[in-house]
């Protein structure tokens, strides 16, 4: 599911933000809202994305989010030749401010 920062405005509270990791240097903006995760979108329907994930960070810093976090899957299993897990190896870290304004 997707949603617009613009339609997170009307939100009065945002459980939490997190920053993918996608490559070596780009980020993609996802958003979580209840049990609910979307895929955070501008006016166009573009995903949000940057090489830097504090540039992400400030396109949200005026929104009443309570957490943030930056996540991450690794490539190592696949780089060594390890077969597929069964659970996920994904690291989900605190990352920014996480405070309600």
């Amino acid at each position: 599911m997707k949603i617009t920062l613009a339609a997170l405005g009307d939100k009065a509270t945002i459980d939490k933000f997190i920053v993918n990791s996608l490559d070596q240097a780009l980020y993609q903006l996802t958003v979580c809202i209840g049990d609910t995760e979307y895929v955070v979108v501008d006016e166009r329907g573009e995903t949000i994305k940057a090489h830097n994930p504090l540039d992400l960070q400030k396109k949200v810093q005026n929104l009443p989010y309570q957490k943030m976090t930056l996540r991450q899957y690794s490539a190592y299993d696949e780089m060594i030749g390890q077969p597929l897990r069964e659970g996920s190896n994904q690291l989900e870290v605190p990352f920014g401010d996480n405070k309600l304004y």
